[in-house]
């Protein structure tokens, strides 16, 4: 890889590490909380330890200002929940648009077993080497979702994220699997650093836990949206998801550590 690659990967993670807070729910779902004031947000989750955030191109003037030095990734294909499929992602953006949006990666969202995968996989594909033209790297979320697979089936994680290192991908994103003995197979899946989508929204002790779940199975991180930038304190909750991802730290001395509720 080369130098600008290095350093750029650098730049999204710590030591091999990642806590990603994507905030590219814009274009699926709108202004919701959260991202009406997206630059107060940015700012939060960053102060509380997110390595980096994503968002759309669009947004990339409402990031830079409010990072606090983290990182910043562009994402690269999108869909509606008001359109007719919100799985037929399609793309929105270039490799070269996101360098002039100041991307330090680009991301790319794929639905392995879905009507959609041939193209998304020819998309993920053709990134890939327009990405490596320019030593960018690439995020791929490979999601297992399909009419027969379950989301949370280790087998067909497993299957995702493997797809995404044949592609080329440089990291992957994917679902959990509910358990670190189960998603293990996950990780082994793939010599790729693999992070876990933080998914619908639970307690603090729920998010912290599966945090906690992914990394003993040997994952890289979190890339978590709703749980952190919808959370009554975006702040904390990305400080005690940082202390288990960078500090090792249990589900239990991260609530402590950030200053959450105990909750009951």
């Amino acid at each position: 890889m080369s130098a600008g690659f290095d350093a750029r990967l650098d730049r999204i993670g710590t030591d091999g590490k990642y806590l990603i807070v994507p905030m590219d729910h814009g274009i699926t779902m709108g202004a919701v909380k959260g991202l009406k004031d997206i630059e107060g947000t940015i700012d939060a989750v960053t102060r509380g330890g997110a390595d980096c955030v994503l968002t759309q191109k669009g947004i990339a003037s409402r990031v830079h200002p409010n990072t606090n030095g983290a990182g910043y990734i562009v994402h690269l294909n999108g869909s509606t929940t008001i359109g007719p499929d919100e799985q037929d992602k399609r793309v929105t953006g270039t490799v070269e648009e996101a360098i002039r949006a100041g991307a330090d990666a680009v991301s790319f969202h794929i639905n392995v077993g879905s009507d959609y995968e041939p193209k998304q996989i020819e998309d993920l594909a053709e990134l890939t080497e327009r990405a490596d033209r320019f030593g960018m790297p690439v995020l791929a979320m490979a999601y297992a979702r399909g009419p027969d697979i379950e989301s949370d089936d280790a087998k067909a994680l497993g299957h995702a994220v493997r797809l995404a290192e044949e592609l080329g991908a440089d990291l992957v994103k994917t679902g959990y699997s509910g358990d670190a003995e189960s998603f293990q197979h996950v990780v082994e899946s793939t010599r790729l650093p693999v992070v876990i989508a933080g998914g619908a929204r639970g307690t603090d002790r729920q998010t912290l836990e599966k945090v906690r779940g992914t990394m003993d199975a040997g994952g890289a991180g979190i890339s978590m949206g709703r749980s952190i930038f919808q959370h009554d304190d975006p702040e904390a909750i990305a400080r005690a998801v940082a202390a288990v991802v960078h500090d090792d730290a249990s589900a239990e001395e991260a609530i402590e550590k950030a200053g959450l509720a105990v909750e009951a």
